[in-house]
């Protein structure tokens, strides 16, 4: 039904159904943190002198690299990523080159249905899930690709460490309040300084 559709009323669907699964998931499982069993080895930790990285973040950065390398791969050589890139560039254009463009829709939801579960599991894990966390985390997503840039992974990928680092800086060093509110004003300045990211392609329109 959004096919052809401007990309605000995809992110607004997108919003809005998050808040409708915040409501089911209050509903079934209430309020309260879920904590999952802690079933990865230890054998996974690193120790480096009196510094020690347990297992859980050592199999979180594992898995993010073989993820962003899948993807990347996908994205890049595979048919079907490069018809999910036609899409998101132009969906009449992809249309009328014969992309079956409700298919693309449906990959790519199902595909960040899949790196949502993994996301919540690895989460689960280190801190236990809570649904009202949950949502503020979803909401950093956007600070993240629009600092790093729509359309470029590896944009992504930066732009998800400076959000980090700020955070953490903002946390340890100025105020933990504050440390939820830097990624939007952020988000703000980039905005105002470089709409398109630190890497998205700036789109040149003949009127």
């Amino acid at each position: 039904p959004l096919i052809g559709e401007a990309l605000i009323e995809v992110i607004m669907l997108t919003v809005g159904l998050s808040a409708m699964f915040k409501g089911l998931l209050l509903f079934v499982f209430g309020g309260d943190t879920q904590s999952y069993p802690h079933f990865l080895p230890d054998s996974l930790s690193i120790h480096w002198g009196n510094i020690e990285i347990p297992s859980v973040y050592v199999a979180t950065f594992i898995i993010g690299i073989i993820f962003l390398a899948l993807f990347g791969f996908f994205f890049k050589y595979s048919s079907q990523g490069i018809y999910m890139r036609s899409v998101a560039d132009n969906q009449p254009a992809a249309l009328s080159l014969g992309v079956h463009v409700r298919r693309v829709f449906a990959m790519s939801w199902a595909i960040a249905a899949l790196v949502c579960a993994m996301s919540g599991i690895v989460l689960g894990i280190i801190n236990g899930v809570n649904v009202h966390e949950l949502s503020s985390i979803g909401l950093k997503v956007f600070p993240v690709v629009i600092l790093g840039g729509l359309d470029s992974i590896g944009g992504a990928i930066l732009g998800g460490i400076i959000i980090g680092l700020l955070e953490t800086f903002t946390g340890g060093y100025i105020s933990t309040s504050l440390r939820e509110v830097i990624p939007y004003i952020m988000l703000v300045f980039i905005l105002m300084v470089k709409p398109y990211g630190l890497f998205g392609l700036v789109e040149i329109e003949r009127v």
